[in-house]
Parts: C-alpha cells; structure tokens; sequence
C-alpha cells in the first residue's frame, strides 16, 4: 500500500493516509523509527511489525502521563496497562524502559507514602505498612524507625478524643471499646497504648441516659407495668452498656 499522505495531528501523533483510503495513526517514535516519513509504501507484513512497535509506545506514553499526577509503584502501573489490554511483553518493556529513565524510585516512593500517611491521615503503623504489602512493598520496616513514639501517641489522642467528643448514643464502657476497635481498624496495637486509657475522663452521657430509658419506657410499658416494667428497663439499660442505677429516672 503507498503512503499518500501524512498529516500531523496531535503534538506526538501523525495520521497516515493509504492509496486504498486506510487511515493510520501513529506516535512520531513509530514515524521516525521506521523511516516513515520518507518511506512511500508500507506492505501488510511491515504493517504488523509497525502496529506492534507503536503499541509499545502508546503504552509508555498511558504509563508516563499516569505517572505524572502522582509517584506510582511497579504494581500499580502493571495493573494500570494491564486495564488497557496490553500484553505482558509490553508491559514489561514499558517498565524497564521506566526504570532506566529513573521514573520508578521504590526508596523515594514509599518514604513520600509513609510521609504523606502520617502528616495527613490518622493512620498507624500497622495500617500504612498493610497499604505498602498491598502496593508490592516488603521488608519496609526500617523505614519507620525514624518516626518517634509520640507522633503516634499524638495520633492515638486525636482518635480517642474525636470519639469522645462525637459520641451521641454510647455509654462509658461502649464508647472505650468503640474506641479501641476503631483504633485497631486505623492500624494501632492497643497495648502500646493502653496508657492513654488510664487517665482517660470519659462520663456516662445523662442525656443518652434519658433518651434511652424513654425509649425502653415506649417499647415496654405496652404490655409490663411496675417492678417487671422497671426491670425490663434496666436490662434494657444493661445490654446497652449502662451500669447504673436508673432509679432517680423513673
């Protein structure tokens, strides 16, 4: 087939125009690579050999510009072209091409993620190094010995005060085993700790109190009256983690 025309398009894109009418788009790598632009005929077995190679770059050009909102992981950018279908030669092409153009720093990359993860998150240790493992990142926890104990400390504190603070339905004994699973959820060994816990100052709320025995009077008194409704109540009050006299609110 003769070359009757190229057109440049995009700025890296060149659109070749066939004697049949076929309409061909490639990179300029590709163009120059095969000597496109002066060459007048392209037959079917180059033409194969030329998609091929073009693929190659188009698949650096989708890894290097997803590279370039954010630092990536090997993984991450495996897992990207593999979303677009290439196949594992040319992924594994891009990525040593990545490598050599020093785009992928495995040090850089998860030190900046550690960084980011504890400046901006209320993240633990245990959480951020889960993150790292499922990123493709082993053996990273010499990376976090420089951190001091009291950063996390610091973190813990938030955690239990915005739990305190927040808290609208849960008695005392609730809210510090609440706070304790939301702590493990973020990534903490509770028993490094369990110190904070000792001087915690957390007070039965005497409005859930009352919110909660009026609940438990509605739902009962419907069928209980006297010291069976009162006992109801207060078993009521138990399953929900008060263990108060309720007397004063009856």
């Amino acid at each position: 087939m003769k070359i009757e025309r190229i057109i440049k398009k995009k700025s890296n894109v060149y659109e070749l125009i066939l004697s049949d009418k076929t309409s061909l788009s490639f990179y300029d790598e590709t163009i120059f690579h095969y000597n496109l632009l002066l060459t007048k005929e392209i037959n079917k077995t180059d033409l194969k050999g030329i998609n091929y190679f073009n693929l190659q770059v188009e698949a650096y050009y989708k890894a290097l510009n997803y590279i370039k909102k954010k630092l990536r992981t090997k993984l991450e950018i495996y897992n990207k072209l593999k979303d677009f279908n290439y196949d594992e030669n040319i992924i594994k092409n891009v990525l040593e091409k990545l490598e050599k153009q020093k785009y992928l720093n495995d040090e850089l990359y998860i030190k900046s993620y550690i960084n980011d993860q504890v400046n901006l998150t209320l993240k633990g240790p245990i959480k951020i190094k889960r993150e790292l493992n499922n990123l493709g990142f082993n053996n990273i926890d010499s990376y976090f010995e420089s951190i001091d104990k009291k950063v996390w400390e610091n973190k813990v504190q938030k955690i239990i005060d915005k739990n305190i603070k927040s808290n609208k339905k849960y008695s005392k004994n609730n809210l510090v085993i609440r706070i304790k699973n939301n702590l493990v959820q973020n990534g903490y060994n509770i028993d490094d700790f369990s110190y904070l816990f000792d001087n915690i100052k957390i007070k039965d709320n005497e409005e859930i109190i009352k919110k909660l025995i009026e609940r438990a009077k509605t739902k009962y008194s419907k069928k209980l009256t006297g010291k069976e409704l009162e006992y109801k109540i207060k078993q009521y009050m138990y399953s929900k983690g008060f263990n108060i006299s309720i007397d004063k609110y009856l």
